[in-house]
């Protein structure tokens, strides 16, 4: 079974064309990687590429819809729909070619999001999932893990920036999740596969700080349809304006929720 609506082919179809921008520009990475510039701007260049090419992609299929995307910022048309999209998550990844990263599109209907889609390009591997016809890897079913116990769990977070206010906050995090579980924290460079991999029960938990929006809100449908949780630090559903997301499967939120507010 696959997960074949309108909106989801749309989707599908944007993201497999946009894939093949993105690995023929990651296979320049090694060359850029010895020369004196550098290969960031590069990078920001592969970012507005292909994000361009998502917009124009979806617009050409939904042209009443409205946009948020990290570089173009909000495109403002019909509001009770928009599509919300990540153009490369991982970029730290492809800047320095380690090939984990990820597209990553979500579509919002009145505030809330009802399909997403996280596509890692280099894997060739498709997260989907829409509200109330489940999630999905490659057109195979995705349920969270059913471990239970916190300290038998794999565990995943992000990095904090250095000027973050929150460093502190983070690096305290980090050091309670640390001495509760036995497998060392996790940490791949990419919100969206992280919360993807908990989907897949890959992962069993995932916390994060000061994410933005396109980020996480693929990622959001993919938990819940999967079977998971997704939640603040305090358990409620006041992610997106806390910034604070916890993402787990169904037995251990109540856990990590608890190490947080320790």
């Amino acid at each position: 079974m696959k997960l074949s609506s309108a909106n989801i082919n749309v989707m599908v179809k944007a993201c497999r064309k946009a894939s093949k921008i993105l690995i023929r520009d990651f296979g320049e990475i090694e060359n850029l990687q010895v020369s004196l510039k550098g290969p960031g701007d590069f990078v920001t260049a592969s970012d507005i590429k292909v994000e361009k090419f998502l917009i124009e992609e979806l617009q050409k299929a939904r042209p009443t819809y409205s946009i948020l995307s990290e570089e173009a910022g909000q495109i403002n048309n019909d509001e009770s729909f928009k599509w919300i999209i990540d153009p490369i998550d991982g970029t730290s990844n492809f800047l320095h070619g380690i090939p984990h990263f990820a597209i990553s599109i979500g579509l919002e209907h009145n505030k809330e999001i009802i399909c997403g889609i996280i596509y890692d390009p280099i894997k060739d591997e498709m997260f989907t999932a829409e509200k109330g016809n489940g999630a999905y890897l490659n057109n195979k079913r995705m349920r969270v893990s059913s471990r239970s116990k916190l300290k038998d769990c794999i565990i995943c977070t992000g990095g904090h920036k250095r000027d973050s206010k929150d460093r502190e906050l983070a690096l305290e995090e980090y050091k309670k999740f640390s001495s509760k579980v036995f497998i060392p924290i996790r940490k791949f460079g990419s919100a969206s596969l992280d919360m993807a991999y908990v989907a897949a029960g890959r992962c069993d938990g995932y916390w994060q700080r000061d994410l933005s929006y396109w980020d996480i809100a693929a990622g959001i449908i993919l938990v819940k349809e999967s079977g998971g949780f997704v939640t603040d630090f305090n358990g409620e559903n006041r992610y997106i304006q806390n910034k604070t997301i916890l993402v787990t499967n169904s037995k251990i939120n109540k856990e990590m929720i608890e190490v947080l507010s320790s």
